[in-house]
């Protein structure tokens, strides 16, 4: 019986129930290790992107739309266009060999963007020059006349041909005398004569031969010769052409909007089909060049005039505002929408502008003079750095460039860049730079 109960101890490590097996321990050193280093990440994280701390002032504008007497007339929306967009076709048909442009890039009048395949062109321009040198030499060949050594033979010629008339006229005669005396017949008589005559004529056409020889080609031989010559230098001036337009210049500088072709594909001047060959290009503007495309209800319509000024913001930016004035006027309504297109144009544009942009405009009413004052915006010095300030938008520090006037006791006039309205930071920090996060002082 002490035998059996002796076997039935619990052993002391399995009855010490407090104790961890090693593999717990580890796991459990290793999530505290784990948990300790992305608080430390998180926390010199949060150092490094912590927003700065500024001081901000709210521009106010005098004279400016609304001041002075001056209120907003109309508001009216748009999208904004390219006051002259150009679709750049091709002269010639051909196969794209080379395409140097890209949607956005930037060109220069001049600028070659297209060259098309131009094997065909050339060879054609060769065999119309050949043509031209051939006409050329015959032309000349009537100026020269004839030769010296032409003349000699047909003069000879001639003199051959009067000693033979010679000699017929002298056997005619004999054989004439044989048959008056009865010793011919009349069969030779007639022989004779018949070589005589044939001799006669010929002698009369060499000397109008020998004639036309001595004194050259007639004139309206050269000037018909010439004419030849003249069309041939007008066939190698239009494959000049031809070859020449195989490559495609930008008419104008401007932005390209579009490319819609592709190395290999073909271009062509006549009718375009839906997946055929393309009928031009690329399409660009200049972009500094824009406008406000607008539908004014007949309704408003009375309320603006020419020339009529306002102030262009954008959806995608409405902290900008840029200057206008109407640039067109439809010359007809829409009926079915009951409204008047009018086109107003940008005066000082921007990179900031794309065409197709939502717009808003607000007409204002007009100064005593019919134009209206400039705003008067003018903030603390302290605020410009480097010819530009900082405007706190949100959470972020957007640097925007302007253009300074005089200093006066109340800080410095802005001339450009800034519109009214916008928050600026005063003395922003020497590292702040576009973009940062910032975080408005309170009080």
């Amino acid at each position: 019986m002490d035998a059996d109960l002796k076997s039935l101890q619990i052993e002391r490590k399995h009855r010490d129930k407090g104790e961890q097996p090693k593999w717990a321990t580890r796991w459990i050193v290793a999530g505290v290790a784990l948990f300790l280093l992305l608080g430390l990440g998180r926390f010199l994280y949060s150092r490094i992107n912590a927003a700065t701390e500024v001081s901000v002032v709210r521009v106010s504008a005098s004279g400016g739309p609304g001041d002075n007497g001056r209120t907003t007339i109309l508001n009216a929306t748009g999208y904004i266009v390219a006051a002259h967009k150009i679709e750049v076709a091709s002269k010639v048909i051909g196969r794209v060999a080379w395409i140097g442009v890209d949607k956005g890039d930037k060109v220069k009048e001049g600028q070659v963007i297209v060259r098309l395949e131009d094997d065909e062109y050339r060879a054609q321009l060769q065999q119309a020059r050949g043509q031209l040198t051939n006409l050329e030499a015959r032309l000349q060949e009537l100026l020269n006349g004839s030769r010296p050594e032409e003349v000699a033979v047909a003069k000879a010629n001639l003199e051959q041909s009067r000693a033979d008339l010679e000699n017929a006229r002298t056997n005619v005669d004999r054989i004439r005398k044989l048959h008056a005396e009865k010793v011919t017949s009349q069969q030779s008589l007639d022989d004779a004569q018949a070589r005589y005559d044939a001799q006669a004529a010929r002698v009369a056409s060499l000397e109008k031969s020998y004639e036309l020889v001595r004194i050259g080609p007639r004139q309206e031989q050269i000037d018909a010769m010439r004419g030849q010559v003249e069309q041939a230098r007008g066939m190698v001036a239009f494959y000049e052409t031809q070859l020449a337009n195989t490559v495609i210049r930008a008419p104008v500088t401007g932005t390209i909007l579009e490319r819609v072709v592709e190395k290999g594909e073909f271009v062509t001047t006549s009718f375009v089909g839906e997946r055929g060959a393309k009928g031009y290009v690329v399409s660009l503007a200049d972009l500094n060049d824009l406008e406000v495309e607008l539908d004014i209800s007949q309704n408003d319509f009375a309320k603006l005039g020419a020339r009529q000024r306002g102030v262009v913001t954008t959806d995608a930016f409405p902290d900008r505002k840029y200057e206008g004035v109407i640039d067109e006027i439809s010359p007809e309504a829409n009926r079915q929408k009951a409204t008047v297109q009018v086109k107003v144009k940008i005066l000082h544009p921007d990179e900031y502008l794309r065409p197709e942009m939502n717009a808003s405009v607000a007409f204002y009413e007009e100064g005593a003079a019919g134009a209206p004052a400039r705003p008067s915006i003018v903030i603390p010095a302290s605020a410009v750095r480097d010819g530009a300030v900082f405007v706190a938008l949100g959470e972020k520090a957007v640097r925007r460039a302007v253009r300074t006037g005089a200093t006066t006791n109340d800080g410095i006039r802005i001339e450009q860049g800034l519109a009214g309205g916008e928050d600026v930071i005063l003395s922003p920090p020497s590292d702040l730079k576009d973009g940062d996060r910032v975080r408005v002082r309170k009080g």
